[in-house]
């Protein structure tokens, strides 16, 4: 069914019987993955995009798929590129953590109200990147500008939409098919970071705790170490796929790698000096956003001297 399905900002995969994974392409307006669950009678989507556009299409093919009204909407965390196709699933019922539902409301309004009256900015900065690809013919940069669109075509619209339910631990979705357990064991990524497992399918969809051959981010509100601990603790799960906020859909192994990334880096930045012009190590080499290396050494300094 899902094969005539055509979506400029995702790719649908089918992950598991009920299961599938939207992965986000490049220059669409998705930016970060996103999915859905059939759990028989009810369905839950996971994370919302990053424009209305790309969560609209994702509303219309997990509806189509299941033939039935989306039941609850997770956000997994508080940043934009997983929460602002919200207001596509106003008549569901949308559930995050109370410190993500916090997150959402306190920063989200003045970001939206910002970014809107500045629309000629924000054209001015595309323009600016037009000139840049201009000169030196980057695919990337054109993926960027591109995906720059779709969010300027997003602001008109836009509205916020915060999560109208909220746990603290874990709940658990039981439906006529199978379970899905929503589930938080504190921040890493961001100040609290959410995942979906579903134990008999073995398939855990992880939000921004996960990056697939891409590098992660550290913000500052990052917590590396901790970060670190939850995968160790999602590691012992039975898991055959995981999902990830970024990149392809990987398995077990891939977390494995994150938590690697997570020492290498730290082992690299404690060891180099300040002003070292630093060279990715071989086994990150091939992955992609690597611009992001430099930025999360530099960040892993400050954690040191703190």
């Amino acid at each position: 069914m899902n094969d005539a399905f055509y979506s400029k900002h995702f790719q649908l995969e089918q992950i598991s019987q009920g299961i599938y994974a939207a992965i986000a392409k490049e220059g669409g307006g998705a930016v970060a993955n996103a999915g859905f669950v059939d759990l028989g009678d009810k369905v839950i989507i996971f994370d919302t995009f990053n424009t209305q556009q790309a969560s609209e299409d994702l509303k219309l093919i997990a509806e189509k798929i299941t033939k039935r009204a989306v039941t609850w909407v997770v956000n997994s965390h508080w940043h934009g590129d997983h929460i602002r196709g919200n207001q596509t699933f106003k008549d569901s019922i949308i559930i995050s953590s109370q410190i993500t539902y916090s997150k959402i409301r306190d920063v989200h309004p003045s970001r939206f109200s910002k970014q809107k009256n500045d629309i000629q900015g924000l054209k001015d900065y595309i323009q600016s990147l037009k000139e840049q690809l201009h000169q030196t013919n980057d695919p990337t940069i054109q993926y960027q500008i591109n995906s720059l669109y779709e969010l300027k075509d997003s602001l008109p619209t836009l509205e916020l939409v915060l999560p109208n339910q909220t746990f603290n631990n874990e709940i658990t979705f039981q439906g006529t098919k199978c379970c899905a357990k929503l589930f938080t064991l504190g921040g890493g990524h961001s100040f609290c970071d959410a995942m979906l497992y579903i134990p008999n399918e073995k398939v855990i969809f992880m939000g921004d705790l996960l990056f697939v051959n891409c590098h992660p981010t550290f913000f500052e509100e990052s917590d590396p170490v901790r970060w670190s601990n939850i995968l160790k603790k999602v590691e012992r799960l039975e898991i055959d796929v995981a999902v990830p906020g970024h990149g392809p859909t990987g398995t077990k192994e891939d977390i494995s790698e994150i938590i690697n990334y997570i020492s290498e880096l730290t082992s690299i930045a404690e060891k180099s000096n300040q002003n070292e012009d630093l060279e990715i190590p071989e086994i990150f080499k091939d992955w992609s956003s690597p611009e992001m290396f430099q930025q999360n050494i530099k960040r892993l300094r400050e954690l040191s001297i703190q």
